[in-house]
């Protein structure tokens, strides 16, 4: 059964008065992908702060080439336009610190505590009900744009049998409906001071300790996790914490490894 839950942009202008997201928020009842659309916008000049979202995806992407499962009214399906003044190499800073972004929007409206799988899905238990896409476009020194794609599962009271075990959703932990406006608004507020703290060059290098410190604190997955990591060779180790550029450390019977890109999942588990 579809929720009515629509979406009033000039109450959400209102809402982010002050923030480059105002005046830049563009809604679709079904769009292919928003992060698509964001990054084909983006070589179109659109201005930093845009914001995509839409009811429905018909090609929702993830991670790694994944779908993103994204039927209509079901669930926020929001992408950012941002064209920070930062290093490619920083890039993944921005990616860790919107993940932790989503969760403090969703402890805001929900009062639950999301864990938070390296870099960036979010989880309850072991069933995922946010993934984050980020992509960019870039030259040697500087970062032209880039795009933070976000699901949330927010109403699907269940999901296909194929993704029964490992997806959930607010409806399902919470057995209430949560207004999808209200996420969005706290989800991009929480975006805006993640982002803005980053993009200070004085204080950046405290800000990427700050965001370690939280994701330690609020990620069960960055310390003494054990996980298998799927990249060009396969490994599974125990999780050592993050090196000082916030990639993940894993230990490993044969040493000490840095995971760059690969997915990262419990060892012996679905998740």
């Amino acid at each position: 059964m579809l929720i009515d839950d629509p979406f009033d942009l000039p109450a959400l202008d209102t809402a982010l008065e002050g923030m480059p997201f105002a005046g830049n928020l563009h809604h679709f009842p079904t769009i292919h992908s928003t992060n698509t659309h964001g990054m084909q916008q983006a070589e179109m000049g659109a201005p930093h702060g845009s914001v995509y979202l839409a009811d429905e995806q018909t090609a929702g992407r993830g991670r790694g080439a994944h779908e993103w499962s994204s039927p209509p009214g079901s669930g926020l399906y929001v992408s950012v336009l941002l064209r920070p003044q930062i290093a490619p190499a920083d890039v993944l800073w921005i990616s860790l610190a919107a993940g932790l972004a989503v969760q403090s929007a969703v402890r805001q409206l929900t009062s639950l505590e999301a864990d938070l799988r390296w870099p960036n899905d979010l989880l309850f238990g072991r069933k995922k009900f946010c993934g984050i896409l980020t992509e960019l476009n870039a030259e040697v020194t500087r970062v032209r744009h880039l795009v933070i794609g976000i699901g949330i599962n927010v109403h699907q009271a269940q999901f296909p049998p194929e993704l029964r075990d490992i997806a959930t959703s607010l409806h399902i932990e919470t057995g209430r409906d949560w207004p999808r406006q209200e996420l969005l608004a706290a989800l991009l507020k929480s975006l805006d001071r993640e982002v803005s703290a980053l993009t200070l060059p004085q204080k950046a290098a405290e800000v990427q300790q700050e965001i370690m410190a939280r994701l330690e604190r609020g990620s069960s997955w960055i310390s003494g996790k054990a996980v298998c990591v799927e990249e060009a060779e396969r490994f599974c180790g125990i999780t050592e914490g993050l090196d000082s550029r916030g990639f993940l450390l894993v230990r490993t019977p044969q040493g000490l490894r840095r995971v760059l890109s690969g997915g990262v999942r419990e060892a012996n588990g679905r998740s």
